[in-house]
């Protein structure tokens, strides 16, 4: 499928429920019911990070399981070895703790949708031109919403940022405040040996608690 095609599916997907399902620790034999549970609730981007166990089985699975309106992919994406590895899946995303241009650059040769991550506004600039397709805040707690209201200032309008590390649902409403586009969620709604109905119960949480009507155009 076309970069043109992905990038159309994220803006979907966004539009819809702007949240990122952080899946680190997932296990390919838990890889699918998760996921399904998942998309039930109204997710629609799923990310398991690569220090996960076999996790570009567990990826490949879902890739094949979940509908087009699903976009599946990887997270600590640290290499381009990884980005080749990871374009080999079927996977549509590849999200990044850093802003390593090389990574970024290709990420989006291979025709993937790149999210990678940002603390400051050098950084943030770099990755735009580097042909990132949205930003990753990382890690929020640092960053903050008055770190976040001030990038924004100075980022081209339309820029989406997606603050991760210690989001809740009690935790988002300074954050959309401050103007960013969605969240990663990690621990708060899934941690490794959590069970599929508990998974599910975080993530009707974090869906309730998301007013998809304060996302900025």
């Amino acid at each position: 499928m076309s970069e043109t095609a992905f990038a159309e599916r994220f803006d979907a997907a966004m539009a819809a429920l702007p949240l990122v399902a952080i899946l680190r620790g997932l296990t390919p034999a838990e890889s699918l019911p998760t996921c399904r549970a998942l998309q039930e609730a109204g997710f629609r981007l799923m990310e398991i990070p690569l220090n996960s166990p076999d996790p570009f089985d567990s990826i490949a699975q879902v890739r094949a399981a979940m509908p087009a309106d699903v976009l599946v992919g990887a997270g600590t994406v640290t290499s381009v070895a990884a980005v080749a590895q990871l374009a080999q899946t079927g996977a549509e995303l590849a999200v990044m703790p850093h802003a390593d241009t090389a990574v970024i650059r290709a990420a989006k040769e291979a025709g993937l949708i790149c999210v990678p991550g940002v603390a400051t506004p050098t950084e943030a600039f770099a990755a735009l031109a580097a042909g990132a397709d949205a930003l990753k805040i990382f890690p929020a707690e640092l960053v903050g919403p008055a770190a976040i209201r001030a990038m924004r200032a100075v980022l081209p309008k339309g820029t989406r940022l997606l603050p991760v590390g210690g989001i809740s649902p009690a935790t988002m409403a300074p954050f959309l405040e401050a103007g960013v586009a969605g969240f990663g969620l990690g621990s708060a709604l899934y941690r490794p040996g959590d069970s599929v109905a508990k998974v599910a119960a975080n993530a009707r949480d974090f869906v309730s608690a998301f007013p998809v009507q304060a996302v900025p155009a």
